[in-house]
C-alpha cells in the first residue's frame, strides 16, 4: 500500500542513530527515573514509619503501620498516578508533548520535596500530610508515562525505535536501584552518627529522634533528577508528528527537525492539509471506526498491562515481607530502626542490581531483533513458570534461601525482559498520532489499576492463615504460598491476552498505527 509520507517524518524514520536520540532518551527517561524512585522508595521506609509513629510502649515487637495506613501510604501515589496518566495523556494530544511533560516535571519536583516536609503534631496528621503530597506526586508521575513514551517514539527512527523507547523505560530500573542506593547511604550515615541498640536490648532507644530525618531525606531526593531534566527539556523542540499532524504547522515542523537532523527539509503545507482532511485521520476515540481499527489493540494493551502490574507491584512492594519470611531479612526486634532501613535497602538493591536492571537492558538489546510480541509472550511464560516454582514447593525454600532468591530474581528478570517493558513500548507505536498519548495513558492507567489491586490485595492476602502469626492489625489471609499461586495464574492469563497485541517491529509509526494519507478510502484497505 503506497503511502504519501511527509518528508520530515520520513527523515526521522530513516535517520541514523545520532546524539539527539540519546539526549531524548535521557530527557524522557529521567522523568520516568524520578517516578520510579518516588513510587518504590516508600517501601524502603515504611517499616521506619511504623516504628516512629506506631510503636506502643511495652510491646514485644516494634510498631508497624496499621493496615489502613500502610495501604494508603503505599497506594495513594498509585491512585494519583492512574488519574495523571488519563489526564496528562489526553492533554498531551491537545497541548503538545513537550509542554505537558514539563508541567508533570514541575509537579514531581514540588511534591517530592513537600513529601519530606510532612509535619504534624500527631502520627495521624503526619500520615495524612504524607498521603496528600504523595497523591499529587503520583499525579505528576502519571503524566510521565504517556508523554515520555510518546516523545521518544516520535523522535526515534523505525529501525531502533523499540530499543530507544525500552531504554526510556529502563530508567525505571535505574530509579529503583537509585532509591536503594540513596537509602543505603542515608541509613549508613545516620546509623554511624547516631548509634542505637536493637529493639530487644532497649525498645525506647532503638529509634533515635534523628531517625525521623532518614525517611524525609530519602523521599526528598526524588526531586533531584526531575529538576536536572527540566532545563534540557525546555531547549528541546516539540515532536514533528505533533507539530505537523496535530497542530498542522508544516513550517515549524520542518524548521525544528531541520535543526535536530542538521538537514534542509521541505515545507509541505499542502500535503499536511491533505492529510488532515483524509477520512482515515478524522475519527475519534469513541467512534465505531476507532473500535474497528484499534478496539482489539486497546484491549490487548490495557489487559496485558493490567495483569502484569498486579503481579509486578505485588512482588516489588512486598519484597521486604517475602524476604523476611524466608529469613533473608532478620526479625525487626533484632535491629534498631535505622539499621532496618539499611537491611531492607540492601536486599532491594541486590535484587535490582542482579535481576531487575539487567532484565530492562536485555529488552533494549533484543526488542528490535526478536520483536515486541515474542519478548512479551516469553516474559509472561517464564514469570508463570518461576512463580509456580516458588509457590508450590514454598516450604522447601524456607530452608534453601539462596535457591529462593535465585528463583525470585529470575521472576523479576523475565518481568523486565518481558511484559513490564513491552507493555510500555507498544501503546506508543500502534495508535494514531492525534490519539497516541491518550491511548498510552489509558493503557498505563489500566496497569496502575492492576498495581493498586496488587498492592492492596497482596498486603492482606499474603498474611498467615494463623491469626497469631499475622502482622499486627491485619486479619488472617491465605498465606504467601497461596498468594503466589494466584499471581502465577494471573501471569498465565497475561500470556493469553498477549495475542491481542499487534507486532510493530520494523514499521514506521504511521504504518504501525494504520494512519493513511489522502482522502481515498481505498487506501485504507488491507490495514
Amino acid at each position: 500500500m503506497a503511502r504519501d509520507q511527509l518528508q520530515v517524518l520520513n527523515a526521522l524514520d530513516v535517520a541514523k542513530t545520532q546524539l539527539y536520540h540519546f539526549t531524548t532518551i535521557v530527557i524522557a527517561g529521567m522523568g520516568f527515573f524520578t517516578g520510579a524512585y518516588n513510587l518504590f522508595s516508600i517501601s524502603l521506609v515504611a517499616k521506619l514509619l511504623g516504628r516512629l509513629y506506631y510503636t506502643k510502649p511495652g510491646s514485644p515487637k516494634p510498631g508497624v503501620l496499621p493496615p489502613s495506613v500502610s495501604s494508603s501510604v503505599t497506594c495513594v501515589a498509585l491512585v494519583g498516578t492512574l488519574i495523571g496518566q488519563l489526564f496528562f495523556g489526553w492533554l498531551g494530544d491537545k497541548m503538545g508533548r513537550k509542554k505537558v511533560y514539563g508541567l508533570t516535571l514541575i509537579i514531581m519536583i514540588i511534591c517530592a520535596v513537600a513529601s519530606g516536609f510532612s509535619l504534624n503534631h500527631t502520627p495521624k496528621g503526619v500520615m495524612e500530610s504524607l498521603c496528600f503530597f504523595r497523591f499529587w506526586l503520583g499525579f505528576g508521575i502519571g503524566g510521565g508515562y504517556p508523554l515520555s513514551a510518546t516523545i521518544m517514539a516520535e523522535y526515534a527512527n523505525k529501525k531502533t525505535r523499540g530499543a530507544f523507547i525500552a531504554a526510556v523505560f529502563a530508567m525505571q530500573g535505574m530509579g529503583i536501584l537509585f532509591s536503594g542506593i540513596i537509602s543505603l547511604i542515608v541509613s549508613t550515615a545516620f546509623d554511624r552518627k547516631f548509634p542505637a541498640p536493637t529493639y530487644e536490648e532497649n525498645p525506647a532507644l532503638s529509634t533515635p529522634p534523628e531517625a525521623d530525618y532518614v525517611w524525609r531525606i530519602v523521599l526528598m531526593f526524588g526531586a533531584l533528577p526531575a529538576a536536572m531534566t527540566f532545563y534540557w527539556l525546555m531547549k528541546m523542540p516539540e515532536t514533528a508528528r505533533y507539530t505537523a499532524l496535530i497542530a498542522k504547522n508544516a513550517k515549524q515542523a520542518a524548521a525544528d527537525m531541520g535543526k535536530v537532523l542538521n538537514v534542509d527539509l521541505e515545507v509541505e503545507k499542502e500535503k499536511v492539509e491533505k492529510i488532515s482532511k483524509g477520512k482515515s485521520n478524522n475519527f475519534g476515540l469513541f467512534s465505531m471506526e476507532f473500535l474497528r481499527r484499534h478496539g482489539l489493540h486497546l484491549f490487548g494493551t490495557t489487559s496485558t498491562w493490567f495483569l502484569l502490574e498486579i503481579a509486578f507491584y505485588s512482588q516489588n512492594l512486598v519484597q521486604k515481607d517475602v524476604l523476611s519470611a524466608i529469613g533473608w531479612i532478620p526479625q525487626a526486634k533484632s535491629m534498631n530502626s535505622i539499621h532496618e532501613v539499611f537491611i531492607i535497602a540492601k536486599a532491594q538493591t541486590l535484587i535490582a542490581l542482579c535481576s531487575t536492571v539487567p532484565g530492562y537492558w536485555f529488552t533494549v538489546a533484543f526488542i528490535d531483533i526478536v520483536g515486541r510480541f515474542a519478548i512479551q509472550l516469553m516474559g509472561f511464560f517464564f514469570m508463570t513458570v518461576f512463580m509456580f516454582a516458588i509457590a508450590i514447593p514454598y516450604d522447601h525454600w524456607k530452608t534453601n534461601h539462596l535457591g529462593f532468591v535465585i528463583m525470585y530474581a529470575l521472576t523479576f528478570f523475565f518481568a523486565n525482559f518481558g511484559p513490564n517493558a513491552t507493555t510500555f513500548v507498544v501503546p506508543a507505536e500502534i495508535f494514531p498520532a492525534r490519539l497516541r498519548s491518550t491511548c498510552h495513558g489509558i493503557s498505563a492507567a489500566a496497569g496502575k489499576a492492576g498495581a493498586i489491586i496488587g498492592a492492596y490485595g497482596f498486603l492482606y492476602a499474603a498474611q498467615s492463615q494463623d491469626k497469631a502469626k499475622t502482622t499486627a492489625g491485619y486479619p488472617p489471609g491465605i498465606g504467601i504460598k497461596n498468594a503466589l499461586i494466584i499471581l502465577g495464574c494471573i501471569n498465565a492469563l497475561g500470556m493469553i491476552c498477549t495475542f491481542a497485541v499487534p507486532e510493530s517491529n520494523g514499521k514506521s509509526l504511521e504504518e504501525a498505527s494504520q494512519e493513511t494519507f489522502g482522502d481515498d478510502e481505498d487506501e485504507v484497505e488491507g490495514v
